[in-house]
């Protein structure tokens, strides 16, 4: 497999996103005159959720963005967008795709590790990224590469995103300048 960086000509490429989860984690807030109690709970749905959406590469808000394709044979097997934000000097994730009949091989993990890499060269303290709490398998495998709970924004995709158990999460990694090979 060849991991390449990608040229302009990949800007405003659509790549689809498919997923199923059996599993959510619910968010709970508790307000108290000392203040407020966040809990993600990992509970099952009644019935797997599939979830279908578009991304668009390389897009304008983005600062500094860079592309990178896993490639077989002229094949497109994964894509790994990330940008710089360097008001806090980490790198963002801001795209990670892997063809579904190539998933659970190793792509993902192999362009989760370019993306430490590209971070590390570049000097950044941590990796950032953002996911839904409806996303299960991705949780799962950000988790198996080191990552975890930053943050989170109740109000990201709707006004209702707890009741529709789809909530923000921020992922991070903080980098000690040392890559996993």
């Amino acid at each position: 497999m060849d991991i390449v960086e990608l040229d302009q000509s990949w800007k405003g490429r659509k790549i689809p996103f498919h997923y199923v989860s059996a599993y959510h984690y619910a968010a709970k807030v508790v307000a108290s005159p000392q203040g407020w109690q966040l809990s993600f709970e990992r509970v099952p749905f009644d019935t797997p959720r599939e979830i279908n959406f578009t991304d668009e590469l390389l897009e304008d808000y983005l600062e500094a963005p860079q592309l990178i394709g896993a490639f077989e044979g002229g094949e497109l097997l994964g894509i790994l967008e990330v940008a710089a934000e360097n008001w806090n000097n980490r790198l963002r994730v801001s795209n990670i795709w892997v063809a579904e009949g190539c998933r659970r091989q190793g792509i993902g993990r192999q362009l989760m590790r370019k993306a430490e890499e590209v971070a590390v060269q570049q000097g950044r303290r941590a990796l950032a990224l953002e996911t839904q709490s409806c996303n299960d398998p991705a949780i799962s495998f950000y988790k198996s590469c080191g990552f975890s709970f930053i943050g989170c924004d109740l109000l990201a995709y709707s006004n209702d995103d707890i009741a529709r158990q789809e909530v923000r999460l921020e992922m991070g990694k903080v980098l000690d300048g040392q890559c996993d090979a």
